[in-house]
């Protein structure tokens, strides 16, 4: 486990967006409750609560990931009708102590989904 410091950085913040993830034509996520965490020099990322989240076209898959400074990375795919999205989500359901917060939270692959939008409050 590596702790974030100056050298990579990682701070988690309410986004104070309304957020809204489209994919299959359908609202799988919606939510004014998304974290923000940006990471070193990576793309900021949006956490949205796993209860924000239409969960039945969620299907958990075999592929994990490890981050030494966030955990190790559960991932889903999204399936709605015919569309299907392998591997679109992750989650760290387990996250390390200096990440806790995104425990209970999914994160999107922009590229996977047809659209992530953030809408001011």
């Amino acid at each position: 486990m590596k702790i974030s410091g100056p050298d990579h950085p990682i701070t988690i913040t309410p986004s104070g967006d309304r957020v809204t993830v489209h994919f299959g034509g359908h609202v799988v996520a919606e939510t004014r409750r998304a974290l923000l965490l940006q990471e070193a020099s990576y793309p900021p990322v949006l956490y949205v609560p796993r209860d924000d989240v239409d969960m039945p076209v969620f299907h958990r898959t075999d592929k994990t990931t490890h981050c030494p400074y966030k955990g190790d990375a559960s991932y889903f795919s999204l399936r709605v009708g015919d569309a299907v999205s392998n591997d679109a989500v992750w989650s760290y359901e387990t996250p390390f102590d200096a990440v806790a917060e995104i425990a209970g939270h999914v994160a999107f692959y922009p590229d996977r989904v047809e659209s992530i939008e953030r809408h001011p409050a």
